[in-house]
């Protein structure tokens, strides 16, 4: 997409030892800003004691309303889309054209974790406000979006929000139930939205010129190389998985041991089976959810339920994983008499950053300093994920300390927040002059 010739890069830092950028000034005085947001949406919880914001829930709104008051002070048209999302506007050199996305997500998982989500929303407005100054320069609107749902924390199925937004809402949603029994249909409507106009929260491919996230990496690769910033290359496709053991529930003291069809040894040892193949086949597998029926201390377990999370750098390798996961398990329950059953309950396939959002991403980053940028693919999901079914999309990642994300340890630093939002900034410009 060409642009005017004005449009340059802004003045960034210089590098750090190690090739860690440096921020400038003016962004440190920014990240404050940012930081201090974050810790006002951490006050937005549902828990005691930690951080809970869920879909269509007060807090979700009380979130929405922090965003939209941010949107507006930094000269943005802002409004609440169709399925929920706080969205912000403005306009490039003539009104109505089509929009590059900054955004990333507000919602959290259970005792989360301050910046999962929540730091790409915060720099996304910061790096509006400044483009504000700029906008008659630009070939392309800029809008801001805090999606409502990237966890799928409430109702189990994830990236809700940017589903809606991409136009790939599944309408058999509507009858997925949260823990209390409530409705998707039936939160809409409490929360004040028509479940049958979520199709107006859809964009048009011809009405977006392109997508940008930032996001904490949730990994210690930035961290064990020194560096603040990469550009993402891919977004890793997950596939997960409901399985089911059966045996027999027997008293555990008149059971001798050669009658017993114990399920639980036989999930236990899937669960070795499931680890030793991924970390042999270089994929990444997770048992996140397991539990023992009927569950008393004197009966041998007849049912064990749990779920398993798999992904790879590539879909082949992911299923080629789940092959042999699948065949040993499998093999192991039939030597000892019990049943296996599997019922797939998420698939996404890996999707590739465009290239030419890749290297505004690049470009981003090497005017903050940074004269050779990192690259990684991204282990964990993400929004951009969703809204590349309607548009081209990239991301920039952030350090987090140790890696840690999901959990209330969740850490940044100023100076990262700061760099990163420098590069963000320039990395729209080169998408303009791109």
């Amino acid at each position: 997409m060409s642009g005017p010739r004005a449009l340059g890069a802004p003045q960034a830092g210089t590098a750090a030892a190690g090739g860690t950028p440096g921020p400038t000034p003016r962004s440190l005085e920014a990240a404050a800003r940012i930081m201090a947001r974050c810790e006002e949406l951490a006050a937005i919880s549902a828990m005691d004691g930690g951080i809970e914001r869920t879909y269509l829930t007060p807090e979700h709104a009380a979130h929405n309303a922090l965003a939209a008051g941010w949107m507006a002070e930094a000269g943005l048209a802002t409004w609440q889309d169709a399925a929920g999302n706080q969205c912000g506007r403005l306009e490039g050199s003539v009104p109505g054209l089509p929009a590059l996305l900054l955004a990333s997500h507000l919602d959290t998982v259970p005792d989360a974790g301050k910046y999962d989500g929540i730091l790409g929303v915060l720099i996304a407005i910061e790096a509006a406000a400044r483009l504000r100054e700029r906008a008659r320069e630009l070939p392309f609107a800029i809008e801001t979006v805090a999606f409502g749902d990237e966890e799928g924390t409430r109702f189990g199925a994830t990236l809700l929000g940017s589903r809606a937004l991409a136009g790939t809402w599944n309408p058999d949603w509507f009858g997925l139930k949260d823990a209390h029994g409530t409705t998707l249909e039936e939160a809409f409507r409490a929360f004040g939205l028509d479940p049958g106009r979520v199709g107006e929260a859809a964009r048009r491919p011809g009405d977006l010129a392109g997508y940008l996230e930032v996001h904490i990496e949730q990994g210690p690769r930035l961290e064990e190389a020194g560096r603040a910033l990469a550009a993402v290359t891919s977004i890793a496709g997950a596939r997960r998985f409901h399985l089911t053991v059966t045996g027999e529930a027997r008293h555990t003291g008149g059971t001798p041991y050669a009658k017993r069809r114990d399920a639980l040894i036989g999930a236990s040892r899937a669960v070795l089976d499931i680890v030793a193949i991924a970390r042999a086949e270089g994929a990444i597998a997770t048992v996140g959810q397991f539990q023992a029926f009927p569950g008393a201390v004197n009966v041998v377990p007849g049912r064990v339920e749990f779920s398993l999370d798999l992904r790879a750098r590539s879909d082949g390798l992911r299923d080629r994983v789940w092959g042999l996961v699948r065949e040993a398990v499998q093999a192991f329950c039939r030597g000892r008499n019990l049943e296996l059953s599997v019922r797939e309950i998420h698939s996404a396939p890996t999707v590739p950053c465009a290239p030419r959002l890749m290297e505004a991403v690049r470009a981003g980053i090497r005017a903050t300093g940074d004269a050779e940028p990192m690259e990684l693919y991204s282990k964990a999901g993400h929004d951009a994920m969703a809204v590349a079914a309607v548009t081209d999309m990239a991301m920039l990642f952030v350090r987090c300390e140790d890696g840690i994300s999901h959990a209330p340890d969740e850490k940044v630093a100023l100076e990262d927040v700061a760099v990163a939002l420098d590069a963000f900034e320039a990395a729209v410009l080169a998408a303009a002059r791109g």
